[in-house]
Parts: structure tokens; C-alpha cells; sequence
């Protein structure tokens, strides 16, 4: 046997017994993580005034810090970008993960330390290779090139010492120089500002490479892959990359994405796996090809919490550790993180499908959600009916966001939906009644407030020309990386911007 693969696999085993070792004492995993975090700031400015070495229990911890967002955290931000160290986490930080959870022009600056970047960006993405090892061990991803999607960063004006830039852009920067050697492109290119000309040279560049992994997000490989078949003038990709095996995937959901890859990559030998590494933190991982649902990984040092989303708007909402949650119920996260986010909303909502172990689905984002008229309806919500209708018609979706459309003197509320199609449905009205019925028997709410068109009518959708969403990206600077199309808004904002980039005047 190789010695490559001997060594992974050595290492391998050693994570999975670790795995499964959080896997049957969660409560206990969870208790040890929020101790050493305790432990290692004790001595910040957050650490003396919250007297963290006195406290004993996630109850205590719970009553003695506030629930935070980002807008309460900007101002320790603002400190720590300015160069100031030890004051929610030992040490400097230099690195801030540029946030892209939303097209808005208004950015959050995540703030990484080296452990949040060793032991849980690293580390999370090791675990991804490990459990995929484990579930194929014949595999032969360790004999060719890993191909990562990402972003790119510069230098922080706001001081000379600080940097900042989308996460997958800092975890190329800051890795092993060896990684070059398993990796492609090499930093130089994989970290260019310009993304169509970095599309470019990853194209030339890697068409003549052993590629037989891919990590990113999918709607930006699509746009990739496009590329790279205009320029070799295959088919598919397997023409190209005939090693090509799995597909790290991650960002947005996979599910209006399965089909164009499935035509990209035409395999049944093809795999897909998912991971949730926002900037914040590494929080799970796909770790059974037969279920779409993400084991939490509950060892990285990120201490959590869990808000019930319909329990949110209280004054004093109810916040459960992992041992008090159920499942099938919808979550805000709140996390404490070895980067020196305290109780902090990262604004992701999941949903638990099991707790024994604990796994989960993203449901969506606290922002992103239409409820004008009662109905609070979810991207999770959104993914499925969208799934629904494009296998019943045979249609395929590149993009899509909706929004409400609001009650006036002579019409009643509905949803419009703006809609780029990879492939057109044969029939849109018969599209359209699709998605509708299949919010009715996914939402309950939704099916009430549809009821006799009492509250609601039926949902309007508008076909987008091909590239539309690709230009509303690019006109905002958000094109590649984490960058990604909100599906959902309470507001007619993401509206009324992609008819502005279509010409189309709706007064």
C-alpha cells in the first residue's frame, strides 16, 4: 500500500474514534469545550469582566453574558482592527472574515483567531476528508489535485496590521505551504481580486491537471464548469477531469444545483457531500451518503446554543443548550467560538432531524423569510417547493429570490418570485401551481393564509434572462467566494434591484 494513503488512514481512524466518542456524550463534550474557552480568556478584558473563572456551569454562563448580535459586537471589532490584542480572545487578531451572508453593501468583520482557524476551520475541513475516507475507502482522491473555488482578499485600509477577506480567500492564504503541492490553482491565482479573470486562469491552468476533488460553492462551479467546456470543447466534465470523484460542497443548498451537476458530471459514481463552514466557525458536515442531513460537530470550540425562531421576538426568549433541544423544531444558532465571539447570532437558523446523534438541516437565515401576511415562510420551505415543481416539470433552476407582494385597495397579498431558469419549465402557469401547492402541504401557515385566496392569492413568478443574476452580483462586487443570492426577504428590496438590472420599469 502507498504510504500516502497508510498515513491518512492511521490518522483517519484515530478522528473517527474521536467523532464517536462526541457522538455518545454530547452534553459532556459541550460542558468540556465551554470550560477550556472559559479558561483560555480568562484573562481578556472580556474574561475580568465577566469574572469568567467563577463560572461553573452553562447555566451561570447563560445569566452572566448577554445574547449578542453583530451590531452590539461592532465596537470591540473596531478596537480589534485597530490593533488592539486580549480583549476577547489571548492575543492579537489579524484576520477578519469579510462577511457575504447577504448582497447588502453593509459588511461584517468576523474576527479569526489562530485556533478558530487550526482547530476549527482546519480541522473541520480535515474531518471532511477523514469521514469521506471512511465512508469509500477505495477511494483515489489522494492521487490527483484537490480544484478550491475561492475568494480573495487585500489589505485592510483601517489600520496597517489588520486583513481581512472572504473566508475561503484567508484558509488559502494561511495554509501549509505543501498544500500548494496537492492543491490547484496555486495561491497566487486561486487569491486574484478579478473573479472572471481568475475564472480564466483557473480554466487554462487546470484543464490539464489529475483533478479528482472539488471544494466550494455550487452555483459558482456551474459558471466555472460552463467555462472550462466552451474551452476544451468536451461534453462533460469527465472528458476533462475523467478522475473526478467527489465534490466538497458548501454556502448555499445543494438541492436546486443536483440536477446541472448531475449534466455536468454524468456518473453514478459521483459524490456529494455537504459542509457548513460559515465565517464564524465550522458546524457540521454531511457524514452519511445516504441522508442529506449534517452530523454537528460539537469538538471544534464552538460552544452552542439555540433560540426557537417562533420564541425570538420575547423580551426574554428561551435559549437551550444541546441536551434541551428537539427535533423538527426551527432554531436561531448562538455561538461561543475559540475565535472570541461570545453568545453571538451568526443569524443561521437549523432545524434538528435527529439527537441521537445530534443532526441537522439549515433552514435558512433569521432574515431571510417572508411573513407579510402570516405565513412565515422559510428557505427551507422555499428549496423544497422549488424541488417540487422542477422535478414535476422537468425544469431547471440557476437562481432564484422572492419576496411579497403587498396588499393594496383593490388587490389581496401574494409572493412574487423572480426566477432564472437553467432550463425552462414547458408550462410556467402549470410551474407556478406546483411550487403553490407544494408550500400549502410543506407549510401549514402558508396553506392557511392560501385558503380560498382569503389572505393570499396565488404566488406570482417572472422568468429572468439568462445572466441576470450574475449581473445583480457583479454591480454589487460580490461575485465568487461565499457571495451568494438570498432567496428570501420580507421587503421587495432584491425585487425591485433585479428588475433595475432587467430594464424593467413596474410603475
Amino acid at each position: 500500500m502507498p504510504i500516502i494513503p497508510s498515513i491518512v488512514n492511521w490518522l483517519n481512524n484515530k478522528r473517527i474514534s474521536q467523532i464517536e466518542l462526541f457522538k455518545k456524550y454530547p452534553q459532556e463534550t459541550q460542558d468540556e469545550v465551554l470550560y477550556k474557552l472559559l479558561v483560555k480568556a480568562s484573562d481578556t478584558e472580556w474574561g475580568r469582566n465577566y469574572d469568567f473563572p467563577s463560572i461553573s456551569s452553562a447555566r451561570e454562563f447563560q445569566n452572566r453574558l448577554p445574547v449578542q448580535t453583530y451590531e452590539d459586537l461592532i465596537p470591540v471589532v473596531e478596537r480589534l482592527r485597530k490593533g488592539e490584542s486580549g480583549l476577547v480572545w489571548p492575543g492579537e487578531t489579524r484576520w477578519f472574515a469579510k462577511s457575504s451572508g447577504t448582497t447588502s453593501t453593509k459588511s461584517k468583520f468576523i474576527p479569526l483567531s489562530r485556533e478558530s482557524l487550526e482547530d476549527c476551520h482546519y480541522r473541520g475541513a480535515r474531518d471532511m476528508v477523514v469521514i469521506y475516507s471512511h465512508n469509500y475507502p477505495e477511494t483515489n482522491i489522494f492521487s490527483g489535485k484537490s480544484l478550491i473555488l475561492g475568494g480573495s482578499h487585500r489589505i485592510d485600509n483601517f489600520s496597517n496590521d489588520s486583513l481581512f477577506g472572504d473566508l475561503s480567500a484567508i484558509l488559502i492564504e494561511n495554509a501549509p505551504f505543501w498544500v500548494d503541492l496537492i492543491r490547484t490553482p496555486k495561491t497566487r491565482i486561486a487569491l486574484l481580486d478579478d473573479f472572471e479573470e481568475k475564472l480564466q486562469k483557473i480554466t487554462n491552468l487546470t484543464v490539464s491537471e489529475n483533478v479528482t476533488n472539488i471544494s466550494g460553492v455550487p452555483s459558482w462551479y456551474l459558471v466555472l464548469f460552463k467555462q472550462i467546456l466552451e474551452y476544451t470543447g468536451k461534453n462533460n466534465l469527465l472528458e476533462v477531469w475523467p478522475n473526478l470523484e467527489v465534490f466538497f460542497h458548501g454556502g448555499i443548498s445543494f438541492v436546486p444545483y443536483r440536477e446541472q451537476f448531475r449534466h455536468f458530471i454524468p456518473s453514478g459514481n459521483m459524490h456529494y457531500m455537504e459542509s457548513y463552514n460559515a465565517s464564524e466557525g465550522f458546524f457540521g458536515l454531511q457524514d452519511d451518503p445516504a441522508s442529506g442531513d449534517m452530523l454537528l460537530m460539537l469538538d471544534l470550540g464552538i460552544f452552542y446554543e439555540f433560540i426557537p425562531v417562533d420564541k425570538s421576538d420575547s423580551d426574554s426568549p428561551p435559549v437551550y443548550t444541546i441536551g434541551e433541544v428537539e427535533t423538527g423544531v426551527n432554531y436561531a444558532m448562538v455561538i461561543s467560538t475559540n475565535g472570541g465571539l461570545w453568545r453571538y447570532q451568526p443569524g443561521d437558523t437549523i432545524i434538528f432531524t435527529n439527537t441521537k446523534p445530534y443532526k441537522f438541516r439549515i433552514s435558512g437565515r433569521t432574515k431571510q423569510f417572508i411573513n407579510a401576511f402570516g405565513e412565515e415562510v422559510i428557505s427551507d420551505n422555499a428549496e423544497k417547493a422549488i424541488d417540487s415543481a422542477c422535478k414535476a416539470t422537468g425544469a431547471l433552476v440557476a437562481e432564484y429570490t422572492a419576496g411579497p407582494v403587498y396588499i393594496e385597495t383593490n388587490s389581496k397579498g401574494s409572493h412574487e418570485w423572480i426566477i432564472e431558469f437553467e432550463k425552462e419549465p414547458p408550462d410556467l402557469e402549470r410551474f407556478t401551481d406546483l411550487l403553490d401547492e407544494a408550500l400549502k402541504s410543506i407549510n401549514s401557515d402558508y396553506e392557511a393564509k392560501r385558503f380560498k385566496d382569503l389572505n393570499l392569492v396565488k404566488p406570482v413568478i417572472r422568468s429572468a434572462p439568462r445572466g441576470t443574476f450574475y449581473k445583480w452580483l457583479a454591480s454589487k462586487n460580490k461575485l465568487g467566494g461565499q457571495n451568494k443570492v438570498p432567496r428570501l426577504s420580507n421587503s421587495r428590496e432584491y425585487l425591485e434591484d433585479l428588475y433595475n438590472i432587467m430594464g424593467i420599469n413596474k410603475d
